[in-house]
């Protein structure tokens, strides 16, 4: 393999074919050369393009094919052929696609045959009505590959600040009970191998933010971080991970403070990606940690309201590509010197 470039293709599946995934990924063709995008296909109904983004797109039936036409068409692996498609209308048809497609993308990543999967926005809602049963994406990865969805962490990623939510999408009243220090022993160690394995990180250093106010100002404000907390962070640090915290949340994201970590770890959903969203709202990747394959998302929904508009923008499409790139180098890298 030549330094720097990878040998296979990165696989990318549309979601939800009435949402904006067709036309974020035909804009992030567009892009490909000014973004300078490792070769990637499409997966999913081509005839969903069409009325999302009038560029050229090309069918092929093997990811090997890629190469031969990424330069002047997007290359696109059909599954489902959609009955209709009407921007912004979603149906059980579209999710059956979108359904398909992402077990197609998972398949090809974990044969070999691609060197990253980029999964497109879908709607779960559509998804749980032709029989889907996982909360996301990331779990119905995790479960195709073999891997517990404990040990499957979301982390969401932008220039300059790297978030995980150590619980994700569960009510706000519930965050305490779940919060437990096996719970966060496992996502600090998640989180620290997938910094070395995905972005070439020697030594993460890592940010854990309380859960109370002012980190609980000494059990003032709460037991959490004294009783559950800090015993799983000294525990980490003992197996020789660089850690600190429970830190306030409050203080823990402004250009100073991310200066000195590679990666905070938020107590719950909002916590983390408020800060996130604030910074890099159109350009925030989500990446999975702890799989073998490695699989990346844009951070944003299927946006049904201006599907077909011309509207989307591309940003965290491109990041999302640009960052699975990335990261099936760094898996390459390690692995050439035995990591």
């Amino acid at each position: 393999m030549s330094v720097g470039r990878l040998e296979l293709p990165l696989a990318v599946s549309v979601g939800d074919p009435a949402g904006i995934g067709p036309e974020i990924i035909g804009k992030a063709w567009e892009a490909r050369h000014a973004a300078g995008l490792a070769p990637f296909f499409a997966i999913g109904d081509i005839a969903s393009f069409a009325p999302h983004w009038n560029g050229p797109v090309v069918r092929i039936e093997d990811p090997a094919e890629t190469f031969a036409h990424f330069d002047t068409a997007l290359p696109v692996i059909q599954v489902h052929n959609c009955i209709s498609i009407i921007p912004g209308i979603p149906d059980l048809d579209g999710a059956h696609c979108a359904y398909q497609a992402l077990e197609m993308a998972i398949g090809f990543a974990r044969a070999g045959s691609a060197a990253a999967l980029v999964t497109g926005p879908v709607s779960k809602a559509q998804l749980y009505a032709v029989g889907f049963t996982h909360p996301g994406q990331t779990e119905f990865i995790a479960e195709r590959c073999g891997v517990s969805k404990n040990n499957a962490v979301m982390m969401l990623a932008g220039p300059d600040l790297r978030v995980v939510p150590m619980t994700t999408h569960i009510p706000l009243a519930s965050v305490a009970e779940q919060l437990d220090g096996r719970l966060i022993r496992q996502r600090l160690r998640a989180t620290a191998k997938g910094l070395q394995r995905n972005f070439g990180i020697a030594n993460p250093r890592l940010a854990v933010a309380g859960f109370n106010p002012h980190a609980g100002e000494a059990g003032n404000m709460g037991r959490e971080e004294l009783d559950i907390f800090e015993p799983a962070i000294e525990q980490i640090r003992g197996e020789g991970f660089d850690v600190v915290g429970p830190l306030p949340a409050d203080t823990m994201f402004h250009a100073e403070a991310r200066s000195h970590y590679d990666a905070a770890l938020c107590a719950y959903h909002d916590q983390a990606l408020i800060p996130l969203k604030t910074l890099y709202f159109h350009d925030a990747v989500n990446i999975t940690l702890g799989l073998p394959v490695v699989r990346t998302s844009p951070d944003h929904g299927t946006a049904f309201g201006i599907a077909g508009k011309n509207m989307a923008l591309p940003l965290s499409m491109i990041a999302a590509i640009k960052m699975a790139e990335s990261a099936a180098l760094h898996r390459l890298a390690a692995a050439d010197l035995g990591g």
